[in-house]
């Protein structure tokens, strides 16, 4: 959308989503070989993502603040991945954000270009986007307001009033920012 009207870009806010391939951590190898041959990668693909132990892998990361979790979002999140369909959904997803990996470089030729002002919070304990793809941004917009905080992938989970103040300053500041 910002790419296709970047007239309407005040200010771009990320928090833990990647667009450098330097923030694929190892974790994607198992999803690049799942682009790379669909057919002998689906039913792994499915086992893994779609069992317990990862989907509580994805909220907790490698976070050493385990009692800042509830319980409720991994297993509620389990209980709506093991409900029929969902497994076929989810890797059909799986193959299509290989599109968005592609798109890396056209997302960062238009960061380059318009250098809109930037907050990324980052949780550093991320453990399917790792802290290198919170600093590339500032590779493209080089006064990108770029902060790790103690949080996995689901920062807003560990980070909240942090997170919150961040946003809530980098949002003041743009009201006095001519974009």
């Amino acid at each position: 959308m910002a790419l296709a009207h970047p007239e309407r870009v005040r200010g771009i806010i990320i928090q833990n989503a990647v667009s450098h391939e330097q923030g694929l951590s190892p974790l994607w190898e198992a999803r690049r070989r799942y682009w790379a041959d669909p057919a002998h990668e689906l039913e792994a693909l499915k086992a893994n993502f779609t069992s317990l132990a990862a989907t509580r892998q994805r909220h907790l990361g490698s976070s050493p603040h385990l009692e800042r979790y509830d319980p409720d979002t991994w297993t509620d999140e389990y209980a709506f991945l093991t409900r029929p369909g969902q497994a076929e959904i989810q890797t059909t997803l799986f193959l299509d954000y290989r599109t968005n990996v592609a798109s890396y470089p056209k997302w960062q030729e238009w960061l380059r270009k318009t250098r809109p002002p930037t907050l990324v919070v980052w949780g550093k304990y991320d453990s399917s986007f790792a802290v290198a793809g919170a600093s590339a941004y500032r590779d493209d917009v080089p006064d990108a307001e770029v902060h790790i905080l103690e949080a996995g992938h689901f920062a807003l989970d560990e980070a909240t009033d942090e997170i919150a103040a961040l946003v809530r300053g980098f949002l003041a500041r743009l009201d006095g920012h001519k974009g």
